[in-house]
């Protein structure tokens, strides 16, 4: 059923490829710029499709379906080509943020996994509050990733470390996405195993 709101989702879906390529070059202000314009506009149809859906009574099981999908497809395609085109280091620690992106790619094909086996036997797990914000962290940490690249001139020294402030501000919010990760993604295996023989 093709209700404006499961158009919205489908629009999310559709828009990563343009996405992917305005992020495949790092050096290309102006891209990353017009990705992180398209990063937010996705991100304006994830709250209003979920919003209408309610508003207009018009929650459809393909929408139940394909909103979680969305999501996932859209975050891992900006980790993955964050990480291929080499965004995904800084300070401190370098290339190990990349350690961060792949925890959280792994909890959603874990969590995916899970939530398909639970819904066989009839178990359904609510996203619990602290899911909720490992999302929202998850949606800062790659919209300010991307605002990093289209702001190269955003920079602060900080004791003789000179550092791109969105770039910063993203690494940081990745870690704190990871960090919820885990602890949501145990919290979902702890449902799932009462429930395995």
């Amino acid at each position: 059923m093709l209700t404006l709101p499961n158009i919205l989702t489908l629009s999310r879906i559709v828009t990563v490829p343009v996405l992917v390529w305005l992020l495949w070059w790092p050096e290309w202000v102006a891209g990353y710029a017009l990705g992180f314009a398209v990063y937010g506009l996705m991100g304006i149809t994830d709250y209003f499709d979920g919003y209408l859906a309610r508003a207009q009574g018009a929650v459809s099981k393909l929408g139940i379906f394909l909103d979680p999908i969305a999501d996932k497809i859209m975050v891992a395609a900006v980790i993955l080509v964050l990480t291929a085109k080499g965004v995904l280091t800084g300070p401190y620690v370098g290339e190990l943020h990349v350690i961060a992106g792949l925890i959280i790619l792994l909890r959603e094909i874990a969590v995916s996994g899970l939530r398909e086996f639970l819904g066989g036997i009839q178990v359904s797990v609510p996203v619990s509050k602290l899911a909720k914000w490992k999302t929202t962290f998850q949606i800062i940490c790659l919209g300010a990733l991307i605002l990093g690249r289209a702001t190269p001139w955003w920079v602060l020294d900080l004791g003789g470390f000179v550092v791109n402030v969105p770039h910063t501000v993203g690494l940081t919010t990745l870690w704190a996405a990871a960090v919820l990760t885990v602890i949501t993604g145990w919290d979902y295996l702890r449902v799932g195993l009462k429930h395995m023989d």
